[in-house]
């Protein structure tokens, strides 16, 4: 059963709006599709948590015209802060507009292709179509998935072709400035077989409110033997309604690891999935969240084996404050033929005030007898031992306490591979926490 909901746009308004950006026939009609598929999708059912009354659909400006920079000292301290200024491989997005954009010499002669996702439907169409919404989510899975399909305004697609290892990381930033932008933004990341490549994006909102909503959507491929470290900031602005969706496939020997700060201080959904498809995948996913105020939050970590000989980490470290909720589900599946595979998962929650409610739910789904599965789970306070130890070393009970959420937040924190964005991730626990 579906509930009618009147969206701000209609057919008419996407077939404009494809058309402004010289997309291709191909996306126009994807978009189009999307929209008539919309009125026919039920809402998703987060485990725990009712998101029926929250605003995923109702928005005013569709698209924000904003300035490029002219360079990189031309952005806000906010964001210089987590660019490194020698990385010769940057994107950065300025509300909708593509506002920044860098890629070596070097990768541009391997093939290597790094741009924003509309510029990547005119000039690498075919390339694009071939991996958008087709391996990793599906344009029908749900109202959130189709609405995004068809008003996807920005984000990234980055191709990494056969047998290209980079060394040092590409970074993408999602700036949002004005109080008016809604993100629609998609990500795709694309490593060939034999390729290696590490990609860290940061969303950050340099404005202290706003009433608009983020739908973000983000599918890494990783084929034969292919090594993606995908990191990523979260850091939206309070009033922004978010649903989040990362999900990876991966091929036969790959591995997809995922280190994900997410900082968001208005209500978020965040689904983050790897299916491990070939025999002898890996997949890791380290999460550290800071709830805080009234926001409520549900983060779904997911590793599905499908491969024989398949490996999958799952590491969940929450910390929640004032009256905030945060659901976190965490969910091992072993598909029947995937013998000799090994899910582990590991979910902690820590309430710092007598209001803060946070829940730790681990699911072992296991359809294969020849298997190794294991679960670990804790919701709790502060531990009192830890905090008399550094006691009785002198150190303050309030000093004290924000070691001890630094070190329990820390697994992730160090996975980052950019000094600067490992600052910014720690700077904003530590607002969050203080």
């Amino acid at each position: 059963m579906t509930t009618e909901t009147k969206l701000p746009v209609d057919q008419e308004f996407v077939r404009s709006f494809s058309k402004e950006m010289n997309e291709p026939a191909w996306l126009e009609e994807f978009r189009l599709k999307a929209l008539n598929e919309f009125e026919q999708l039920s809402m998703p059912r987060p485990d725990k948590t009712k998101i029926d009354k929250w605003n995923f659909t109702q928005f005013g400006q569709h698209t924000v015209k904003s300035d490029a920079y002219t360079s990189l000292d031309a952005l806000p301290e906010e964001v210089k802060a987590i660019v490194n200024a020698e990385n010769k491989n940057l994107y950065i997005q300025r509300n909708q507009t593509p506002a920044f954009l860098s890629l070596s010499e070097e990768l541009k002669g391997k093939g290597v292709i790094f741009t924003d996702l509309l510029t990547a439907a005119r000039e690498h169409g075919d390339l694009l179509k071939k991996y958008y919404m087709t391996q990793a989510i599906n344009m029908d899975e749900h109202r959130l998935t189709a609405l995004h399909a068809a008003l996807v305004n920005g984000g990234v697609f980055l191709y990494i072709p056969k047998n290209v290892e980079i060394k040092e990381p590409i970074q993408s930033v999602f700036v949002q400035d004005h109080p008016e932008a809604n993100l629609f933004n998609h990500v795709i990341v694309v490593a060939e077989d034999n390729s290696a490549v590490t990609y860290v994006e940061n969303y950050i909102s340099t404005v202290e409110s706003s009433n608009t909503l983020a739908n973000i959507l983000t599918e890494v491929i990783a084929n034969v033997n292919a090594k993606v470290q995908y990191g990523a900031v979260d850091y939206l602005a309070k009033g922004i309604t978010t649903y989040v969706n990362r999900r990876g496939v991966a091929g036969r020997d790959s591995s997809i690891e995922w280190a994900l700060g997410l900082m968001n201080e208005g209500n978020t959904v965040s689904e983050n999935t790897t299916n491990l498809l070939g025999d002898g995948a890996y997949g890791d996913t380290k999460t550290v969240v800071v709830g805080r105020g009234d926001q409520t939050q549900n983060f779904t970590t997911k590793v599905v084996h499908f491969g024989k000989n398949t490996t999958g980490n799952i590491l969940n470290h929450g910390v929640v404050k004032d009256s905030a909720t945060s659901i976190f589900n965490g969910i091992g599946k072993i598909e029947h033929g995937a013998s000799k595979s090994d899910a582990e998962q590991t979910s902690r929650v820590l309430m710092l005030s007598e209001k803060a409610r946070g829940d730790a739910n681990p699911i072992l789904l296991i359809d294969e007898d020849d298997v190794v599965a294991g679960h670990a789970a804790s919701v709790g306070r502060v531990d009192p031992v830890q905090l008399y130890y550094l006691m009785s070393r002198g150190i303050p009970k309030t000093e004290a306490e924000r070691l001890v959420i630094h070190g329990f937040l820390a697994p992730v924190v160090t996975q980052l591979p950019i000094e600067g964005v490992k600052k910014q991730l720690t700077e904003v626990i530590e607002r969050k926490v203080r």
